[in-house]
């Protein structure tokens, strides 16, 4: 059993390259049997690099609104209270709306093979609700 109470002690919040704009990462729990948990707050229009994992993510949306794509897929808008479970394999990208900032937390299983930077186009501004 490990228990981290409140962050995992790694310093400040990190900038990663695999992001397109800005994005701040916290380590809630470094790696840990294949395991990373991490919140991470993205900027408006913020978003990730296409990306799968090998056992799947879990993200828990904190606040604000983003969007979510599977490869072939449309993005899918996000808020706060949402969970997203994303399938062992399935390449993907999350972030914030255009109009908002979003935090959520990411569970992350197993290695993550980072891939290419979406395309403006195919971060398209909110659906309306």
């Amino acid at each position: 059993m490990n228990i981290v109470h409140g962050h995992a002690k790694r310093g400040p919040s990190e900038h990663r390259a695999t992001v397109t704009g800005q994005a701040w990462f916290e380590s809630v729990l470094p790696a840990t049997d294949g395991t990373t948990i991490a919140t991470v707050t993205f900027a408006p229009g913020a978003r990730t690099y296409w990306h799968s994992h090998e056992h799947g993510q879990i993200l828990q949306v904190i606040s604000g609104r983003g969007l979510v794509c599977s490869e072939g897929g449309r993005p899918e808008a996000i808020q706060a209270g949402d969970t997203v479970w994303v399938p062992a394999g399935e390449r993907h990208w999350h972030g914030a709306a255009h109009d908002a900032l979003m935090t959520h937390t990411a569970i992350s299983l197993g290695t993550t093979v980072w891939a290419e930077e979406v395309a403006a186009a195919d971060h398209p501004a909110p659906v309306p609700e």
